[in-house]
């Protein structure tokens, strides 16, 4: 058994960088598991990851706000608090905020992150446009 007590209230947040587009904050919920990451991610207005996939398929369970998740094949759709996202081994795909909202969900990746190129602003425009 492991118990990871959660952040306390002086341990800074940790700002994502380059595998991020815009300020992304990420709490880790669970830690040293091989295998599993489990992170609360925020992101602002216009804040996405960049193309990504997970050896074993990733979780993310929406708690606040709105956005927009994508696969490499085009399948897209918005999601909302109470949403929960599955993305299969190995799928190519990113998600983020709204361009006028924040999204904040918890993230559970599941074996080793690969992560891609940088999701093209035109490519993000149609991702909120047609989801």
């Amino acid at each position: 058994m492991k118990v990871n007590r959660g952040r306390m209230p002086e341990a800074p947040s940790d700002q994502r960088g380059p595998t991020f587009t815009g300020e992304v904050w990420a709490d880790p919920i669970l830690q040293d598991v091989p295998g599993v990451g489990i992170n609360t991610v925020f992101f602002p207005p216009g804040g996405r990851t960049f193309w990504h996939y997970h050896e074993q398929g990733q979780i993310l369970l929406v708690t606040h706000g709105l956005g927009c998740v994508r696969t490499r094949s085009g399948e897209g759709a918005w999601v909302r608090s109470g949403d929960v996202v599955f993305f299969e081994a190995d799928e190519e795909h990113w998600h983020g905020a709204g361009d006028t909202s924040y999204l904040v969900h918890t993230a559970i990746s599941l074996g080793a992150t690969e992560w891609l190129e940088e999701v093209t602003e035109e490519d993000y425009r149609v991702a909120i446009t047609s989801a």
